[in-house]
C-alpha cells in the first residue's frame, strides 16, 4: 500500500525555486551596490527625457479621462481572453456555446453603447 506524498515534499521544489530567484536578485542587487561606481555629479542626477530639455514638473496631474479610457481599454481587453477558450471548444460546447458567448458579446456591446453614450471616450 503506497502512501500519499507529504505536504512537504509536493510544495519542494516550488519553494526551493522561490528562495533561488529571491536570493539571486537580492544577491545581484547587493554586488551591483556594492561594486558599481559611485561617482554622482550633478549631470547624471539630472532628469533625462529623451536628450528634450525638461520643461515644467513632472509631477503635474493627469486628467481622469485618460485613466478612465485605460481602465476601459483593461475591461473591454479582458473580454477577448474569455474568447479564446471559447474558440479552441468551439466544437464541444456546440449550440450551448455558441448562444452563451452571444449573449457575453452582447452584454459587452451593451456596456460599450452605454460608455459611449455617457461621453467617456470623449477628449473635450
Amino acid at each position: 500500500m503506497e502512501t500519499a506524498p507529504s505536504l512537504f515534499s509536493l510544495y519542494f521544489p516550488i519553494v526551493l525555486m522561490a528562495v533561488v530567484a529571491i536570493g539571486f536578485v537580492v544577491t545581484t542587487m547587493a554586488l551591483t551596490h556594492a561594486f558599481g561606481p559611485k561617482r554622482p555629479t550633478k549631470v547624471k542626477d539630472d532628469t533625462f527625457e529623451c536628450g528634450i530639455e525638461v520643461k515644467g514638473n513632472a509631477r503635474s496631474p493627469f486628467s481622469v479621462k485618460y485613466f478612465l479610457v485605460a481602465i476601459l481599454f483593461v475591461l473591454f481587453d479582458v473580454e477577448v481572453i474569455f474568447m479564446y477558450p471559447w474558440a479552441v471548444n468551439f466544437r464541444e460546447l456546440g449550440l450551448f456555446g455558441l448562444i452563451e458567448m452571444f449573449s457575453f458579446m452582447g452584454l459587452m456591446i451593451v456596456g460599450l453603447i452605454y460608455i459611449i453614450r455617457r461621453g467617456a471616450l470623449k477628449w473635450d
